[in-house]
């Protein structure tokens, strides 16, 4: 008789024999050190925790960071008494990290390890020409209060003509950006210049134009901090780093296109505080404010923010999640990406080359025992169904559509696959809303409501409910500009809303004849503003402008 022997199977068993004896001995350990155990395994790891330790010394040590909220870090390590370990441990105290200690198996800390190639790291050269400095970029952001400090720094340091100076305009630029409250920075080469703009309270704003030579040192810098190849010219590229200021940690996306000139650059600037507003600052009118406060108690159905890219649905997903937070519910998110950090909620990051999508994370999500879901966006029918199917099965969903009315989100989710009558049961509220900067209180201008303007809000004004408080409909104000606004005339944005819950005379509507039109007549007895409504009454109040509100709506538009 012939044995056959596997050794490949033997080995497997044998692997798993020592991942269940370790297993078994750092949980007698953490008693007797009294360290709390962790298997990493099923929870996911934040890529700025284990940024922290880089990735030799956490090799050395046997030590991962595995999460981080602001100076809060916690830790995964093998054992607390290796001396490499204790050395990892007091670097973080000294450097001002209030550190939580968990131990764990190997396999966690593998799992950790994995994910560091998923990090970018500037390539470092003895000069520091490649090295991003937080030091540099905190004393920059003091000096810098206006566009003109932004444009005398970057003039300075090029006048200079010394190629190792010319690469701290990085930090020239990314400071002026977290200066000026910036979401976007845009490097854009034409023929003879590159035009340098910020994208400040939704609008690009030119900042100056730098010679054809010096943007090319500025882009090798860019692309090494980003950690993307700097031989491929004509292709784009995607990538990313971080910045830490003031305790929080600030990820700039960097995205290259190639051009007809050179490579053009936008550096998107996620900044935790900036999509941190609490709903009561959102300027969401006070029927629908209670409206909402009401909804997303429920214990199920689904929320949907709808609007264009930049309109401010993530901000609004992430105050309803700060507004039902609580130690007794799971909270658990699908998002692309994680743009700020909520404690004691299960935060989960698409990866599309992990086949880890919105519907994946939704399904995985699901049997995790959720109270409550946020899903970055419902892009597909599979998304849209599983979403859907977990708004009628006991849980509340938090999503966001890309439709420009409230309205638009009932035949959007008809047109991905959902039966109208799942439709009307799933969905609770549908909110559409848009983002315009607020007047600068400082310079704003006050006018005389005259012509084809006063006919225009007037003829809106006329449409607001009757029991609301009268509007005044005699002036208005437009912006002039001054220091304290960079001279633009606005100060900070405002969200102008509107809203539709799924009431009898809406179901009736979208089963007989979903069209947006329709449904939105329907739902006019709700008594709820519409964003035209809104941002009149807002233009009327001296908190924006005709003009802004123009600028994101069409007033004019029926629907």
């Amino acid at each position: 008789m012939t044995i056959h022997f596997d050794e490949e199977k033997q080995e497997q068993k044998l692997e798993s024999l020592r991942k269940s004896e370790e297993e078994e001995l750092l949980r007698l350990l953490s008693a007797k050190y009294n360290v709390q155990y962790i298997d990493l395994g099923p929870i996911s790891i934040n890529l700025e925790a284990l940024r922290i330790i880089p990735e030799q010394i956490s090799r050395d040590a046997k030590i991962i960071g595995w999460d981080k909220i602001g100076k809060r870090l916690k830790v995964a390590l093998l054992s607390p008494q290796n001396d490499a370990t204790k050395k990892v441990l007091k670097d973080l105290e000294e450097k001002g990290y209030e550190v939580t200690v968990y131990m764990a198996p190997t396999a966690s800390l593998k799992k950790g390890w994995d994910l560091y190639k998923d990090l970018s790291y500037a390539i470092k050269s003895k000069a520091g020409a490649f090295e991003i400095s937080n030091e540099d970029i905190n004393d920059l952001l003091g000096k810098m209060h206006s566009v003109e400090d932004v444009k005398k720094s970057i003039t300075e340091i090029v006048s200079m003509k010394k190629s190792l100076k010319i690469s701290k305009l990085a930090e020239i630029i990314l400071a002026g950006a977290l200066a000026l409250k910036a979401s976007d920075i845009h490097l854009e080469p034409e023929e003879e210049k590159v035009r340098l703009r910020y994208r400040l309270d939704g609008v690009l704003n030119n900042i100056l134009n730098i010679e054809s030579e010096t943007y090319s040192l500025i882009l090798s810098r860019i692309k090494l901090l980003s950690g993307l190849k700097l031989n491929v010219k004509d292709s784009a590229q995607d990538g990313r780093f971080s910045i830490e200021l003031e305790g929080d940690d600030i990820e700039i996306r960097t995205s290259i296109l190639p051009g007809a000139y050179n490579e053009s650059i936008v550096l998107r600037v996620l900044n935790p505080n900036a999509i941190s507003v609490p709903l009561e600052e959102m300027g969401i009118p006070d029927r629908l404010y209670k409206t909402l406060e009401r909804e997303i108690k429920r214990p199920n159905g689904m929320l949907l923010t709808t609007g264009p890219t930049g309109s401010g649905k993530t901000t609004t997903l992430y105050a309803f999640l700060k507004k039902v937070h609580s130690p007794d519910i799971k909270i658990i998110t699908i998002e692309d990406p994680i743009e700020y950090h909520l404690p004691g909620i299960v935060q989960t990051q698409t990866n599309r080359e992990k086949k880890y999508t919105f519907a994946s994370g939704l399904r995985s999500a699901l049997r995790q025992d959720p109270d409550i879901i946020m899903v970055g966006e419902v892009r597909d029918d599979e998304t849209a169904s599983i979403a859907v199917n977990a708004a009628l099965t006991g849980h509340l969903v938090f999503s966001t559509l890309h439709t420009n009315t409230a309205a638009g989100a009932f035949p959007r989710l008809i047109d991905l696959g959902i039966n109208p009558k799942v439709v009307t049961s799933a969905i609770n509220v549908s909110m559409a809303q848009r983002l315009v900067r607020k007047l600068c209180p400082d310079c704003k201008k006050e006018i005389t409501l005259e012509g084809e303007n006063k006919n225009l809000i007037e003829s809106i004004a006329k449409t607001l409910p009757k029991d609301l408080p009268e509007v005044q409909t005699e002036k208005m104000w437009t912006p002039a500009g001054c220091d304290k606004c960079h001279n633009t005339g606005y100060k900070g944005r405002i969200g102008v809303f509107e809203a539709i819950l799924t009431d009898r005379e809406v179901e009736k509507v979208i089963l007989d004849n979903p069209s947006e039109r329709e449904i939105k007549q329907a739902a006019s007895s709700q008594g709820i503003l519409d964003m035209k409504q809104d941002g009149i009454v807002k233009i009327l109040a001296g908190t924006t402008s005709l003009e802004e509100l123009e600028r994101v709506l069409d007033l004019k538009d029926d629907v």
